[in-house]
């Protein structure tokens, strides 16, 4: 089971509407179950999508290679993708990671618009939770 908060699903599919028609690519991080705020259910080393690297679509290097060397592959342990133009599935064009979140238009949070994969292709199952990182400032 692959686990994404609620707001991490809602801000990427705000940024593939934004970024449409162009495709769209960035890495997402997770949060222990244990250090969410609103989420109990879960054993508390779940881990849980909570984050994201804001993309870098001016970087050259990405563009021509389609690599981004801008976020450091330890912090991330997964990749979010949009395919304006294209269906729900990881494709041999797709930045891989151990987990592939893919959304295609509507750009609504449903099984035929947002889905997780495994670095194989495969369609994991997935869970939204309604729970939130906790709070960090820029001074930290």
């Amino acid at each position: 089971m692959v686990y994404v908060t609620r707001a991490l699903v809602d801000v990427l599919l705000d940024l593939a509407s934004d970024a449409d028609p162009s495709p769209l690519t960035t890495g997402v991080s997770v949060t222990a179950a244990s250090e969410l705020e609103g989420e109990s259910e879960l054993p508390p080393d779940t881990p849980v999508f909570t984050d994201f690297f804001l993309p870098n679509s001016d970087n050259p290097v990405n563009a021509v290679f389609g690599v981004d060397l801008s976020t450091p592959a330890r912090q991330t342990q997964g990749r979010f993708v949009s395919h304006p133009v294209g269906e729900l599935e990881v494709t041999r064009r797709d930045d891989l990671a151990q987990i592939v979140f893919v959304a295609v238009p509507p750009w609504e949070v449903d099984e035929r618009s947002f889905a997780a994969f495994d670095r194989s292709g495969r369609r994991q199952p997935l869970e939204i939770v309604d729970a939130a990182p906790p709070g960090q400032s820029l001074t930290d």
